[in-house]
């Protein structure tokens, strides 16, 4: 269409045709990338995931396989400090004391054994047992009534105190007074009977062979 008719139309009354609007061209939103988002680095303390502190500011964040600080024990209080040293003294104490009774029972055990074996050197050979001796002749020894066969001179001479009785092994053994004595001297524990010859006689009920020893006596 020339100019002169569009002149021409214009005049008779027609609008020219309206132009159709033009839309701003809307440019594509930008994705976020993914991999950027997911560094350290880009990370907003409001996009950080639950269950994980955003940890204080200037502080680098702890790695989760690293070990939590150690958390301080209380101090213990003075008395707790003494009643505790109270303890390990008196632990100590007793430990000492068990230690020192079981050298005590040792060294006297092992100063029987010796007393023993001098005191069974001392009678080898010097036992004045009578083998057919057929008197009994009892006294007490280790809290329970003993015997040794006799003759008649030597009940007599055991009454007197001339004689005594040693025991030796699970044996009793008649020797003499100074035997006796010097048996003694050594192991005091083996003397079974010695008789005091200024002791009243009523002091010693054994010392009559008619002595009768019940039936029921433990020997």
């Amino acid at each position: 269409m020339t100019d002169s008719l569009r002149d021409q139309l214009l005049g008779l009354g027609f609008k020219p045709a309206p132009k159709p609007e033009r839309k701003p061209e809307r440019k594509p939103e930008r994705k976020p990338d993914s991999r950027a988002d997911s560094r350290p680095g880009n990370r907003q303390a409001g996009n950080q995931p639950t269950g994980k502190p955003a940890g204080r500011p200037g502080q680098a964040p702890r790695p989760n396989n690293a070990p939590r600080a150690a958390q301080p024990k209380p101090a213990r209080s003075r008395e707790e400090m003494d009643l505790a040293k109270a303890y390990a003294i008196r632990a100590q104490k007793e430990k000492d004391e068990r230690i020192e009774a079981e050298r005590l029972k040792q060294e006297e055990a092992r100063v029987r054994r010796e007393a023993k074996a001098r005191v069974e050197e001392l009678l080898k050979g010097k036992s004045l047992n009578d083998p057919n001796a057929e008197i009994a002749r009892h006294f007490p020894y280790g809290g329970k009534i003993k015997r040794i066969h006799v003759n008649a001179e030597q009940l007599k001479a055991l009454n007197a105190g001339e004689l005594g009785v040693v025991q030796q092994n699970g044996r009793y053994l008649l020797v003499t007074a100074a035997l006796l004595a010097e048996a003694e001297s050594i192991f005091p524990a083996c003397v079974a009977l010695k008789v005091d010859p200024d002791a009243p006689v009523g002091d010693d009920p054994y010392a009559d062979p008619q002595y009768q020893v019940p039936d029921d006596l433990i020997w």
